[in-house]
């Protein structure tokens, strides 16, 4: 089968497309062959070697956690899916198995390829619905799944104000439109030509990166800064405020009279997969697909995900 791989450690101006063995399923495991994936920071950070004491990898590495696609075989003990089922959803590289959930992980063999095997036995698999378009079931999994969780943890309330940082990319424009939904005003970074995409998914107000940070909101989402350089948008937040960041180091507390949380759920325990199906076909959750690669410039889309400023989600079509 053809799969981008990295070959070692290095930037992602080093993946190649190759032809690897078709990897096949073993008991609780299925076989899925990828219609399309999405990319998110796993995918670079990874093979990158930021964290290679902690998550070694072995090489070839195929990145890819994203993805929609049929079920192709199933290993022994599978109940949960059939071949021919349609079904798309997240699973991290198995180097990871330290961090997913201890009882039923969602693992995989990467995703930027024609076939992947996946763990059955997961809420961040689930069967892929009529309503549900194959490239926006893969721009959906990571973010939506994320969004979602942002949402149940923050518990915003109608009549709010949240300022999302970040709100340009794959999560936060998955979660400005729940938001909007929660009768929440939404005040988004965007830069100017994003703007008007920004309202359209719900936001009422955007503001520039460097612009000043409006002062007293209820809510604040951090989606894209360091964990540790929060201080400027906790100081946004009025007393008893909320202020939820999705990103690594784990934060600091700037202020102690506002609930500062680190936000992650990789074992759906505030909601899985079918959970972002469901919001997706009621129209809640939108994808918003900024760029579009075949398997064979699955390289390149890596690459822009990293040098270049990216609306949404990449979604590369196998």
């Amino acid at each position: 089968m053809k799969a981008v791989i990295a070959t070692s450690y290095g930037p992602p101006e080093n993946y190649v497309v190759a032809d690897m063995p078709v990897p096949r399923p073993g008991p609780g495991q299925i076989q899925v062959r990828i219609a399309a994936a999405s990319i998110n920071p796993a995918d670079v950070v990874l093979p990158g070697g930021v964290y290679r004491e902690r998550a070694d990898l072995a090489f070839p590495h195929v990145p890819g956690n994203d993805f929609a696609g049929t079920v192709t075989e199933i290993g022994p003990g599978v109940t949960a899916f059939r071949e021919g089922d349609e079904i798309f959803g997240q699973a991290v590289p198995r180097v990871l198995r330290p961090l997913a959930d201890p009882v039923r992980p969602s693992l995989s063999t990467g995703s930027l390829a024609e076939y992947a095997v996946f763990e059955a036995d997961t809420p961040l698999l689930t069967h892929r619905p009529p309503g549900l378009d194959v490239a926006d079931a893969a721009a959906l999994a990571t973010s939506g799944l994320t969004a979602r969780a942002l949402i149940a943890t923050a518990r915003p309330q109608r009549g709010e104000t949240a300022l999302v940082v970040g709100a340009t990319g794959g999560v936060g424009t998955a979660v400005v439109p729940l938001l909007r939904a929660a009768g929440v005003t939404v005040i988004a970074t965007a830069t100017a030509a994003d703007a008007l995409l920004l309202h359209d998914l719900g936001a009422a107000h955007t503001i520039g990166y460097t612009d000043a940070y409006p002062v007293g909101v209820d809510a604040a989402f951090n989606l894209a800064l360091p964990g540790d350089q929060l201080t400027r948008i906790a100081h946004a937040v009025r007393p008893g405020g909320r202020l939820l960041t999705i990103t690594y180091p784990l934060p600091e507390r700037d202020r102690d009279d506002i609930d500062t949380k680190f936000v992650i759920d990789l074992g759906g325990a505030l909601g899985g997969m079918r959970e972002v199906a469901e919001a997706a076909v009621r129209g809640v959750l939108p994808a918003t697909i900024g760029r579009r690669y075949t398997l064979d410039e699955g390289p390149q889309a890596c690459v822009d995900f990293v040098r270049e400023h990216t609306t949404g989600k990449l979604v590369v079509t196998v």
